[in-house]
């Protein structure tokens, strides 16, 4: 594709983006910034949370895995959809009783003011990371296609990309960002059908002729893995690496829940939960299926790229129609950006909820605050993504993200001790508490083969930081408050 082509189709997408978000913004108040004034309609909430759940490293990785573990990820998928059911009839009535802004602010009313900071710090440190490494990849494709060409510097991509997050979220917070997920969706899911249309016509395959490639295509089409307890692949680490995930970096997740806490109430909220999951594992199948095609297609024009490199190798090496580059760069960019709206505005609303506070100050006050701390949040960005430039190490952004899942270890052992026990804790040792888990767990993973026999954690280690967290905070229990239970009950 050449530079023109791609300025072309995201100044048009970016157009699009400007008037969803103006059309959203329409009357916004700090109520509707922070949870759309719990407003939004179910199913609106439940198509745009598709796109909400995938982010451009998605729309490039998942198609990818499948030449090393083929349709393995739908073990992972099976657990997230079991977690969604938990969060939608455990967390979502919790949180719709207490009528949270913010979910931290439950950690605040179970445990005290200790826990419900670090609970919000986690969530800053991991989500400003997360997000700042998918939009860096998504800003070194634009470098390579349109910035290097035109000799424009690598920090002139970053602030205008960041500006432009900053820009569509500004005035509308959620409401803007569940239209602009809404947006993504339908951009990704129309371009992941055409990529399969194109493709399957370039190798002469209708419909029947795709599913057979997809079944037959032997170890890329393979779905379980019982038979090896060491491999990443094994069911039953995929299956509960899935279900814990998707309950601490979903229902615990701010960024995550405040679309679904914008609905009317938690029935609708609940609808929203499962009929969304449905439509993610349908998504999700098309991604895995386009993968193996385009597997079957490289293989058959010479096309060495795998893992990541292949969609986009596919999608550029002008052996398509022009309109698969489109397509690639339209699905990259929207769910790239969508991702940076949505982080941004909940980065925003943690703060100056969490850390900041709002109690006690005017709606004046509260809107200036809000307004600086959004500012200050894209600044942060525009620095983390440029440090990451200059560290120009693969394996330092996979660092990050290992850092991001470590941070959600804590966050979820509070919520699980918080829901299944009543007891009150010491809350100034919380913190404590919440950095000693993750460390344990470091520990364990850096020395597992040796201690146990060859065998490697996997996403399982999500939850044995969060149990090292409730044991923590089994130890922190008070125990004056344990007598004056054991008197009540007398």
């Amino acid at each position: 594709m050449t530079p023109l082509s791609v300025i072309i189709t995201v100044v048009a997408y970016f157009l699009v983006m400007f008037l969803v978000s103006w059309i959203s913004s329409k009357g916004a108040d700090n109520n509707s910034f922070f949870t759309g004034a719990r407003k939004s309609k179910w199913w609106v909430v439940a198509f745009a949370m598709i796109g909400s759940a995938m982010s451009g490293v998605t729309f490039v990785s998942v198609p990818g895995m499948v030449g090393v573990s083929g349709f393995g990820y739908m073990q992972m998928v099976l657990g997230f959809i079991v977690g969604y059911i938990v969060i939608a009839y455990v967390l979502v009535p919790l949180f719709y009783r207490m009528n949270v802004i913010s979910i931290y602010q439950y950690l605040e009313r179970r445990f005290g003011i200790s826990s419900y900071k670090t609970g919000a710090w986690f969530f800053f440190i991991s989500k400003m990371l997360g997000a700042s490494v998918r939009l860096f990849l998504v800003i070194l494709t634009l470098q390579l296609l349109v910035f290097d060409p035109l000799h424009l510097p690598f920090i002139l991509n970053v602030v205008i990309s960041v500006g432009i997050v900053l820009l569509y979220t500004f005035r509308g917070g959620v409401k803007s960002v569940i239209m602009i997920d809404t947006l993504k969706t339908l951009c990704m899911i129309v371009a992941v059908v055409l990529s399969i249309v194109f493709i399957a016509k370039n190798l002469g395959l209708d419909l029947g002729g795709i599913l057979a490639t997809v079944t037959g295509s032997g170890d890329m089409s393979r779905l379980f893995y019982f038979d090896d307890v060491n491999h990443p692949q094994y069911f039953f680490k995929q299956f509960l690496g899935g279900l814990f995930t998707v309950i601490a970096m979903t229902g615990l997740d701010q960024d995550m829940m405040q679309r679904t806490l914008s609905c009317k109430d938690y029935r609708d909220s609940q609808k929203n939960m499962v009929t969304s999951i449905l439509m993610q594992t349908v998504v999700i199948a098309l991604f895995l299926s386009l993968g193996v095609l385009l597997y079957t297609f490289a293989q058959a024009n010479g096309i060495p790229q795998r893992g990541d490199e292949l969609f986009p190798a596919v999608a550029t090496s002008g052996l398509l129609p022009a309109v698969v580059g489109v397509l690639f760069i339209l699905g990259l960019v929207s769910s790239a950006y969508g991702a940076g709206c949505s982080a941004l505005t909940s980065l925003t609303t943690s703060f100056t909820v969490d850390i900041l506070g709002t109690e006690g100050k005017s709606e004046e006050k509260i809107t200036k605050t809000r307004k600086i701390v959004h500012i200050c949040m894209a600044v942060v960005m525009v620095a983390v993504i440029y440090i990451f430039n200059l560290l120009n190490n693969t394996s330092a952004i996979d660092a990050v993200y290992k850092l991001a899942s470590y941070t959600y270890g804590p966050i979820l052992g509070m919520f699980a001790f918080g829901i299944a026990c009543k007891k009150k804790v010491h809350d100034k040792w919380v913190p404590v508490v919440a950095v000693i888990a993750p460390v344990l767990c470091l520990i364990l993973q850096t020395h597992s083969e040796q201690w146990f026999g060859g065998y490697k954690f996997s996403y399982e280690l999500l939850l044995l930081n969060a149990l090292f967290t409730v044991i923590g905070l089994c130890c922190l229990i008070k125990k004056d408050d344990g007598k004056a239970e054991g008197k009540k009950q007398e």
